[in-house]
């Protein structure tokens, strides 16, 4: 198994920015050099971000029949806000589960269905290159974690935010993402209205909040 060399291999080592996944002439003739996945780095959190970066830069390569969902094929310029989760190895999974939760379309797209298979090891090409879950005004995308030679840090200090809706609504949301979670604040009325807390089965941390009930 190797590593390919190129600039999307490069982008997720934290060494430069990806550039669209389908115009790379000198991935597509790059040489492969050895690599252990068993080495786990310790990564610096600006190589995590660029590492991050470029994953999301990997969104802007087309779902299959996802065009008139994606925030960046409809031809809007920067103003969607969308939260980008990186997973290792699960991500079609949680993405799955998300889906059944709250509803609407989620389109994946594995490595080896993209452009990018040339560029990437045969060990990745299972892996989710890019995953878009849209349901109503609430969007996730996501990823496998591509980054050769590093692991990922998970950090407590970001986590995904329900506010508004109905109690009613809110509840029924909160326990369908519940099972196998870790519940830190039940949802419950507070001073500010109903809230609650969970970290999920995968990790990912989520808030709720909503109005006062009258």
């Amino acid at each position: 198994m190797g590593a390919a060399r190129g600039p999307l291999a490069n982008a997720h080592r934290g060494r430069g920015a990806a550039k669209p996944c389908s115009r790379s002439p000198e991935a597509a003739s790059g040489q492969e050099e050895e690599t252990s996945m068993t080495v786990a780095h310790t990564i610096t959190r600006r190589q995590f971000v660029t590492s991050a970066a470029a994953m999301a830069a990997l969104a802007a390569c087309p779902t299959p029949g996802a065009a008139e969902n994606h925030p960046f094929t409809k031809g809007q310029s920067m103003n969607t806000l969308t939260p980008y989760l990186l997973f290792d190895g699960n991500c079609r999974e949680a993405m799955e589960f998300y889906h059944s939760c709250l509803g609407g379309e989620l389109n994946l797209t594995l490595v080896k269905d993209s452009p990018a298979a040339g560029q990437m090891p045969a060990f990745q090409h299972n892996k989710v290159l890019n995953a878009h879950l849209l349901a109503g005004p609430m969007q996730i995308s996501a990823s496998d974690w591509l980054a050769l030679n590093e692991t990922p840090v998970r950090g407590n200090t970001v986590c995904l935010f329900i506010n508004g809706g109905s109690p009613a609504e809110l509840k029924a949301l909160f326990d369908k993402l519940s099972p196998g979670a870790q519940v830190t604040n039940p949802l419950k009325e507070v001073f500010f209205g109903m809230y609650g807390a969970l970290n999920d089965r995968f990790g990912v941390r989520w808030m709720f909040q909503t109005k006062q009930s009258n």
